[in-house]
Parts: structure tokens; sequence; C-alpha cells
């Protein structure tokens, strides 16, 4: 039956492979604590009479997000004994970073009316720290569960899972709230982490296909150390253990040819997008929209149209491959922001909007679906969580650091030569795809 309907679909087909499917549970369980520590938590606090300023510094929670990667070599190389030996290691530390994200949910919804703005953050701080820990195995298992082929379409499940996450730890809280009370909305989103927990208990440990490699260097660190007989004791197995948790993933990183490129690459792919992103909203006030139609048409339908694309880039990757997706996608991303200098020229036009944003919503979808997979496509499965956190955290470079010069480049440029060197700005990261996608023309490894 299933297989007929596979058939059927096509490319779409793919969706219907179960571990493409339920990476749209493990996505919402991902995606749930970040508006309840961020934009969820501010409301709270402001209801709570908080000042502007302290509540712009809970704005500092949010940074294991972008550190994560310092301690994910532990979760790549450490077990949690009886857990981890019976459910594996991955789903052992996701259900330990669930159950904590669980408890400390629960001691905010009890804490947050009463207790002093210190203790609001630290809970705030450690279910960040949770989450944070959350997405290293669980990106450490997408990566481990999906096939090459379905690297795409279970990266857009993941996205729309976090999506709906974001959505229901945004809006929900502030209903329930509204009718009950604050401790109720958080103990309510507490209990929603019980997706997360289900999915990490009803689907199998993914095959640790990079074992051999680990075992390998085992080896070469105890080669080493016996050429070293007067280290001893203690400083012995840490330099081990040090050897293969942390040296090792980066330096089988730094074999690949081209490694130093793919880095630059990962930097630059969505650089025109990130800084284009940052000025829209400030662009379409500017130009005279209204917030209504800024909120049905860049939120709402913005939002359908990223959905679509990440559906579209998954069965684009089913067709074509990562690389060739990659450059469909970014030369799709650059077209789009031109988009944009055309409405700076046209004005407050509603119907060019609606067209604006559907286009740049679906290139950024369809990218990010290719660029996640990607990403996931250069682990080796030995070091998988540590080598995909530094990822990830390259990844968010443009975003958090580089995106910081839009402002003064819109105001220095005025919006459509902004727009324009927004669209030049993705240039240099397909030019590094032409040369990747050269240097893997022989089909070895980049």
């Amino acid at each position: 039956m299933i297989a007929r309907l596979k058939s059927r679909l096509g490319a779409a087909g793919v969706y219907l492979d179960r571990p493409v499917a339920v990476m749209l549970f493990f996505g919402f369980s991902s995606g749930l604590p970040l508006a309840l520590t961020a934009s969820t938590l501010a409301v709270w606090m402001t209801e709570r009479g908080v000042s502007l300023t302290d509540i712009g510094a809970f704005a500092l929670v949010g940074t294991p997000y972008t550190l994560k990667f310092l301690w994910a070599p532990l979760m790549d190389r450490l077990g949690l004994g009886g857990l981890t030996g019976r459910l594996g290691r991955r789903r052992g530390w996701m259900l330990a970073t669930q159950a904590g994200l669980i408890a400390a949910l629960v001691a905010l919804a009890f804490a947050g009316a009463q207790a002093s703005l210190g203790v609001v953050a630290g809970l705030a701080f450690a279910i960040a720290v949770l989450s944070a820990s959350q997405d290293i195995v669980i990106d450490a298992y997408r990566v481990e569960s999906l096939a090459e082929h379905q690297l795409g379409a279970g990266t857009a499940m993941h996205v729309y899972g976090y999506r709906l996450a974001m959505l229901a730890a945004g809006a929900g809280p502030l209903i329930i709230a509204s009718y009950a009370s604050w401790m109720a909305a958080y103990l309510a989103m507490a209990g929603l982490m019980a997706v997360g927990v289900a999915a990490a208990l009803l689907n199998p440990e993914p095959a640790v296909a990079g074992a051999q490699a680990a075992h390998v260097l085992d080896e070469k660190a105890k080669n080493w150390l016996a050429a070293r007989p007067h280290i001893t004791g203690r400083a012995r197995a840490v330099l081990a253990w040090l050897f293969v948790a942390v040296v090792a993933p980066f330096a089988d990183f730094m074999k690949r040819r081209g490694w130093l490129a793919i880095f630059l690459f990962v930097v630059l792919y969505k650089l025109g997008d990130s800084l284009a992103g940052v000025m829209t909203s400030p662009f379409l006030i500017k130009l005279g929209f209204s917030k209504p139609e800024i909120a049905g048409v860049q939120k709402l339908w913005g939002t359908l149209g990223t959905l679509a694309g990440l559906g579209l880039g998954g069965m684009l990757l089913e067709k074509t491959g990562i690389l060739r997706a990659l450059m469909i996608c970014g030369v799709l991303q650059l077209v789009s922001n031109f988009m944009f200098a055309i409405q700076a020229v046209a004005g407050a036009d509603v119907a060019l909007l609606a067209l604006t944003i559907g286009l740049e919503n679906i290139a950024g979808g369809m990218g990010t679906a290719a660029f996640l997979a990607y990403l996931a496509s250069l682990c080796n499965t030995a070091f998988t969580a540590t080598q995909y956190a530094l990822l990830s955290a390259l990844f968010a470079v443009p975003r958090i650091w580089l995106s910081a010069t839009a402002g003064v480049l819109a105001q220095w440029l005025g919006w459509v030569d902004f727009f324009i060197a927004t669209a030049a700005a993705a240039a240099p990261g397909l030019v590094l795809l032409v040369w990747l996608m050269r240097l893997t023309a022989d089909k070895k490894p980049v």
C-alpha cells in the first residue's frame, strides 16, 4: 500500500519513509524550548513589571546555542551508564536532556510568578543549555538515521516540526495565560515535551557507522601514549580521551580536500539572504506598508512560502543531488533579492509585495533544506555531534555577526542599491560552490 502510494507520488514519496517522517516530531521537540526563554518569557516578564533594560538582557540566556560545539565532544563520546546501555548513546542523551527540560520548565512555571529575577534568569539559562544539548544529539541522530537521498526531505521535516513548535510555544502560552495563568501555560509546554520523549522511545537507535573509525582512533591514541611512558596515571587517560573526543573530529575534517574552502562556503552561502532578511521589516515600514499588510503578507504568506520551499527543496535534492540542488537554490536566492530592489522602485504595491515575499521565502526555504542536508553530508559518523555542531555554528556567522552591518549598508546605499548589494553578496558563495563541484567531479570525497 505505502509502496504503491510512494510510486504515485514520485519524488515526494520520500516523505513517507519512516526515518524521514519521524523527523517532524524530533524537530518539534528541538524547537519548543526556544521561544519559552525568549519572546514568550519576555511577555511574561513585561506583565510582571520587569524593566525593558532587564528584559533586553535576558537575550543573553541564548548564548549556549552559539557555543554548543564546545561540549558536543562530550555527547559524542560519553555514555550515560544504564540509560545508554538500554537505549543507545543518542537516544540515551536525548531522553536525559528532555527529562531535564521538563523539570526546568516545571520549575520555571512554579517559580516565575514570585521568584527573583536572578532565579528566573538562572532557570531560563538552564533551559537554554539543555535545549542546545538536545539540539546537538537530535542533529546527530538525524545525520546518522537518514540515507543520503533522504537528507533533504528529512531536513525539511525537521524544520517543519521546528516551525510548528515555535508557533505552539509562541502563541500557545499567550492564549493559555489569558484564560488561566502563566504557571498553567508553562506546565502545558512542559507537557508538550512528551512529543520528543515518545519519538525517542518509539524509534530505533541509529546504526553506529563510524564505530570502526572511532576504534582506529582509540588505537592511535594508545600508540601515541605508548611512545611516551613518562605520561602516567590520570593524565594519560585524560590525554587519550581529549585526542579522540576533541582533537580527532577537527583533524578528521581538515584531511578533506578543500576543507578551508568548505568552511568559507558554509559562512558565505546564505550571506545575501541574511543581509536582506535583517532589513526586510524596516524596509517595508519605510516604504509605507501598514502593520496589518506586513503581518498578512510577510508573516503569514511568507511562512507558507517557507514551508512550501522546504518541501520543494527536499524533492529537488531527491532528484538532483546535494551540490546541484545548492546551486539551483543559491541562484534562486540571489534572484529573489533583486525582487526587493524592484519593490523599492515600485513602492507600497501589495500585489507585488506578495510576489516578492513569496519568491523570497520559497527560495529561502529551498536553500535551507539543501544547505542543512549539505552540512549533514559533510559529517563523519565517528564524530557526528561535534562536526555538525561546528558547522552549524559557522552557518550562524552571517545571521548573527556579518548581517550586523546591514543597517549601515542600507543607510549608506539606499534601498535599491542595498538589495542589489545583497544579491551581489550571494555571488562569492556560488563561485566557491562551482569550485567545490569541480573538485568533486572525479567522484572522490570533498
